[in-house]
């Protein structure tokens, strides 16, 4: 089986951890009705950071909503309690360390800072929304 990160096999009954936690990251920002959430694998382009994950927030309270679920849910998922950098209403970073710095922006910010062109060089990780039974989400 090939890991979707590293583009290396694995073997199938060893799941990989930072997948894991990357999921359930990008689950608690959908769980909280986040936005164009996008996962960037920075290993080849970044000799200090690995995996950012981006996502918009249409509100300031929207934004707390999304950093507090994706804390508990990243936790659950065995990182260790984030540093939060700018809490403010426009921009949160939420550091897993070096290994997962999570961005939750409003559209204006994600707009004005372009992180996404800013990393281009960077290989988007594909992590589609999950739609469990009786979870609407529309």
């Amino acid at each position: 089986m090939t890991n979707p990160i590293t583009n290396q096999s694995t073997p199938s009954h060893q799941p990989d951890p930072i997948h894991a936690q990357l999921r359930a990251i990008v689950d608690a920002a959908y769980e909280r009705r986040a936005e164009d959430v996008v996962v960037l694998d920075l290993t080849e382009v970044s000799s200090t950071l690995e995996y950012f994950m981006i996502c918009t927030a249409t509100a300031g309270l929207q934004l707390n909503a999304i950093q507090e679920n994706i804390r508990t849910k990243a936790m659950e998922a065995g990182l260790s309690r984030p540093t939060v950098e700018g809490p403010n209403d426009r921009w949160l970073l939420l550091a897993f360390g070096s290994s997962i710095v999570v961005h939750i922006m409003t559209r204006e910010a994600r707009e004005y800072y372009d992180l996404e062109g800013l990393w281009s060089d960077a290989k988007i990780l594909d992590f589609p929304e999950e739609r469990s039974e009786g979870h609407n989400l529309s």
